[in-house]
């Protein structure tokens, strides 16, 4: 394997080599359902899913984790002040992920625990650092770790303790030190008693970074490849989980990889700013595989600055592209799925995402395969389009954006209502060329009025009239 990744701990890229050759372990930080997700939410969630799929595309196995933190503080208060339980408030958003990266593409998981599921896992991990030192209770239901006891604590953002600024929120007068974080949280007054679980150390709930620790051991064992997630993660999430991993006698993750943000005006996607864009609203906008376009074109690591440009760019690139496998297969025929999976990509292309996920790099040789493609259809070499149009579908299959897949070709595979609208539109459009072979140009432009005033832009060429759907209007109003 070749692939070269950055890696945030050591803040430097390395040759990949994972623990088991033909093997890797994936854990990444999945969503905390206090609310639905917005386009920064997601980014992470596309952004691995091209990691899983070039991986895959080489014949590794992948086993992908992802969790759900599905109890938290502020899911607690979202769903007291909304009246309702707060593990219904919790499924509900939960729900609205789920649908959110379905539409995207993105793979689902291989598994997706949930934090409530594991909580005696947690537990484990906590009578552990207690026993070796590295953990203690400061009141009921309160127990804290001792980022003092550990010598590396501050190794995953290369800082010391006593430089760091950031104090947990969580700073009772029990902790023997500011920056000592929690793994166990006494419940708060008028808190529901289902939200908290009996231990040897009084009752009470996990703390965040205990969870991650706890599920990626239960999932992954005492080492695994890769620990993925958002860069506003690496401190204190990250730094916290791999202090008690490894306190607790545990190699933990050996690489790790941090996406950057999907940015408004600068500042990050957040609803704390009011500038988040739920993915629901997106998609009322642009196509769910614009959306992906817009997410994935950018370097994993880059931030991604979202303007009101962005869904438009990636519509018209996108419109190229699904544009010239449609016109190819209606030449040449529609490539197998087998054919898409198997067929050769580009040295070019390997050599883009074998260099930390270089995307755009990787989409360079997509447009030049792209120019390539329309000059063989433009020449009638169809033996040559074909070639173009296979190779193309393979490497926007790595992408998760293939535009002859069922995920982008029919919305979710199901093409009745597809070709119910292409046999409506084709039969206007026989009429229309009736009309045109018979010079009744009144007629002619009618049909193509009354196609135009629903939605349909028809295109005219050498081989024929061909048809889209327009592009929605854009919505330049503030969110």
């Amino acid at each position: 394997m070749s692939l070269r990744l950055f890696d945030s701990g050591t803040q430097s890229v390395r040759d990949f080599v994972p623990l088991v050759e033909g093997e890797v372990g994936i854990y990444l930080c999945g969503a905390t359902v206090q609310s639905p997700p917005h386009v920064g939410h997601v980014r992470s969630a596309v952004a691995f899913d091209v990691l899983v799929r070039w991986l895959r595309r080489n014949g590794v196995r992948v086993t992908m984790i992802r969790n759900v933190t599905d109890i938290d503080d502020k899911i607690l208060a979202k769903a007291a002040a909304a009246g309702t339980e707060w593990w219904a408030w919790a499924l509900s958003n939960e729900r609205a992920f789920a649908s959110a990266y379905a539409a995207l593409g993105v793979i689902p998981p291989d598994y997706e625990p949930r934090a409530t599921g594991h909580v005696p896992a947690m537990l484990d991990l906590m009578d552990r650092l207690v026993e070796r030192g590295h953990a203690y209770a400061a009141g009921p239901g309160d127990v804290y770790f001792d980022v003092r006891s550990w010598a590396q604590y501050g190794s995953l953002t290369n800082q010391r303790v006593d430089d760091m600024t950031d104090v947990p929120e969580d700073a009772g007068s029990g902790k023997r030190d500011p920056h000592d974080f929690a793994l166990w949280k006494a419940p708060k007054p008028g808190e529901p008693t289902t939200a908290s679980w009996d231990t040897a150390y009084g009752r009470g709930r996990p703390g965040w970074h205990l969870e991650c620790s706890a599920m990626a051991h239960r999932y992954l064992g005492e080492a695994f490849d890769i620990h993925g997630g958002g860069l506003d993660l690496r401190f204190p999430h990250h730094e916290n989980e791999q202090a008690q991993s490894r306190a607790a006698g545990y190699g933990f993750a050996r690489y790790w990889l941090h996406n950057g943000w999907v940015t408004q005006s600068g500042a990050k996607m957040s609803k704390s700013l009011g500038n988040g864009l739920l993915v629901t609203t997106v998609l009322e906008k642009a196509p769910a595989a614009v959306v992906r376009y817009a997410l994935t074109a950018v370097q994993y690591r880059s931030m991604l600055e979202w303007t009101d440009d962005t869904l438009a760019e990636a519509e018209a690139t996108w419109d190229r592209l699904a544009g010239f496998v449609q016109r190819a297969t209606e030449r040449v025929g529609c490539a197998s799925e087998a054919e898409v999976a198997e067929v050769a990509l580009p040295a070019a292309f390997a050599s883009a995402l074998d260099d930390d996920l270089n995307v755009p790099a990787a989409l360079a040789v997509v447009h030049e395969t792209l120019r390539a493609g329309n000059t063989a259809l433009a020449a009638g070499d169809d033996d040559a389009a074909r070639r173009a149009m296979v190779t193309l579908r393979g490497m926007l299959d790595v992408l998760g954006l293939d535009p002859g897949s069922p995920q982008w070709s029919t919305a979710g595979g199901d093409s009745r209502t597809a070709d119910a609208l292409d046999a409506l539109v084709r039969a206007e459009l026989d009429a229309r060329a009736a009309a045109r072979a018979a010079r009744d140009w009144a007629t002619a432009d009618a049909i193509r009025d009354r196609l135009t005033a629903a939605g349909v832009v028809v295109e005219d060429s050498s081989t024929g009239a061909r048809w889209a759907l327009a592009a929605p209007a854009t919505d330049n109003s503030e969110e």
